[in-house]
């Protein structure tokens, strides 16, 4: 300590600067009491205590209790506090929500795994924040919180879902302890846990068997797993028929009665082949002799493998198949954890956002085309107290999206015609939006939409 107080001292003397100690602190972990207070009393500093602060992230807290990520919920609910909502339409209140959700718990789901309990909490401020409009009391949720994380193609909005979000900001740690091949921070993991990411440590911190366990949801080798692939270099590092180097499978899966006569099994692609004077030939070891169907399975492998080049010089390289360059990204990820879940593209919703209007008239839209309007019919489908679904201008025609008409003889009228709907919407629309760009690109976008999705042959 005598040392490292001269070193300080020296660092001083050398920039002309000075180290205030008396706002420094001294901290130890596994460390005797009575010595930690002499070193502070020796460098004039104040003890620091276990959790403590570094750079805005707690350290040496349990990141599976919830009292670990109330500095998260607090910011999240100043930032999409309810009264703000009052001021924003829709679409800002969206844009906000998509803004605040990748800045302020980025740091923290980027290190660590949040329990269900905070991303429950963390969806409801959301929630809260999009549909309550600024009330404190029970409001609707008029469309399910499922729907608004799908993406615009797929008929939501594109709000990300916080768990996929934070599995997807965790495997890029596995990603680079994987591809990297220097640094401190991976040598020490490797001091503890190994080269190969597997659970085979009894003494684990949460923050290694949460990373083990995100990867590998899905089933077998997990979603991580069935994503990343080889590049062959001089094939010191794949193994030939455990590892994805050729297409999108593993030789053990495209070729499983090979694979069980073969005497090649777990070893790298170097030593399944030598280097000749006219270049790379490979060398397949069986255990017996073939039958003449199980040659043909040969013939096929041999096929397959001829047309890969070893290179000599190079080195395996893992690759992230979900891009084209084969680097990882948190993007790729999120998207491939969202199609496992299974999601369709539809044209209409393409066609809607594309269309050159104004965000907060897109919104709308995209309510009618969910039939998420505020009307009679939707009211009293959510419990809300109305005293007949009847159209208020005609009593004879249920309220619905698709029943509005405009007729020029009788002004406001009710019927089937979804058409007519629409222009009776827009209608009401010119009279409070004077803006004729606007109405004429939502007139044209609305109706193009809304006959092919197929409401103009109901």
């Amino acid at each position: 300590m005598v040392t490292l107080k001269a070193i300080l001292r020296g660092f001083e003397l050398a920039s002309g600067l000075k180290i205030n100690f008396h706002k420094s602190k001294l901290t130890g972990i596994n460390f005797r009491r009575n010595a930690l207070d002499c070193y502070a009393k020796s460098l004039n500093c104040v003890q620091m205590g276990i959790p403590f602060k570094y750079l805005g992230l707690e350290v040496g807290g349990n990141p599976r209790k919830s009292k670990f990520w109330e500095p998260v919920l607090n910011k999240l609910k100043d930032r999409l506090s309810v009264w703000k909502g009052r001021f924003l339409s829709l679409a800002g209140r969206v844009c906000l929500l998509k803004s605040v959700l990748t800045s302020i718990p980025l740091y923290y789901l980027s290190l660590y795994k949040a329990p269900t309990l905070i991303c429950k909490s963390i969806i409801r401020i959301q929630r809260r924040f999009l549909w309550g409009w600024g009330k404190e009391n029970k409001f609707i949720n008029w469309v399910s919180w499922e729907v608004v994380c799908k993406s615009t193609e797929e008929g939501g909005l594109g709000v990300r879902d916080i768990k996929k979000f934070n599995i997807a900001l965790l495997a890029k740690w596995r990603w680079r302890y994987i591809s990297e091949d220097m640094g401190k921070w991976k040598e020490l993991l490797e001091s503890k846990y190994g080269s190969e990411m597997q659970n085979t440590v009894k003494l684990q911190s949460w923050w290694w068997k949460d990373l083990l366990k995100v990867c590998r949801e899905g089933g077998g080798e997990g979603w991580f797993g069935k994503e990343v692939g080889w590049k062959l270099g001089c094939g010191d590092k794949i193994r030939f028929w455990e590892d994805v180097w050729i297409g999108n499978c593993n030789l053990k899966t495209q070729f499983p009665r090979l694979y069980s006569l073969s005497l090649n099994q777990g070893q790298k692609v170097e030593e399944v082949g030598v280097w000749e004077q006219m270049g790379w030939c490979w060398r397949l070891r069986w255990r017996r002799d073939r039958f003449v169907w199980e040659s043909e399975l040969v013939e096929d492998l041999h096929m397959l493998i001829a047309s890969i080049v070893v290179h000599k010089e190079e080195k395996d390289v893992q690759v992230w198949r979900k891009e084209e360059e084969g680097r990882f990204s948190v993007t790729s990820a999120y998207e491939c954890l969202t199609q496992h879940v299974g999601g369709h593209q539809h044209e209409v919703f393409k066609s809607l956002w594309k269309t050159k209007a104004f965000p907060c008239v897109l919104t709308v839209a995209w309510k009618i085309l969910l039939n998420r309007l505020p009307t009679r019919d939707c009211l009293s489908r959510r419990g809300v107290l109305v005293e007949t679904t009847l159209c208020a201008l005609c009593q004879v025609k249920e309220n619905r999206v698709n029943t509005f008409s405009w007729n020029a003889n009788m002004p406001l009228k009710c019927g089937p015609c979804a058409l007519g709907g629409l222009e009776f919407w827009l209608f009401n629309i010119m009279m409070l939006w004077p803006t004729l760009r606007v109405l004429t690109c939502l007139r044209l976008a609305i109706i193009k939409i809304w006959f092919g999705k197929g409401y103009g042959q109901r």
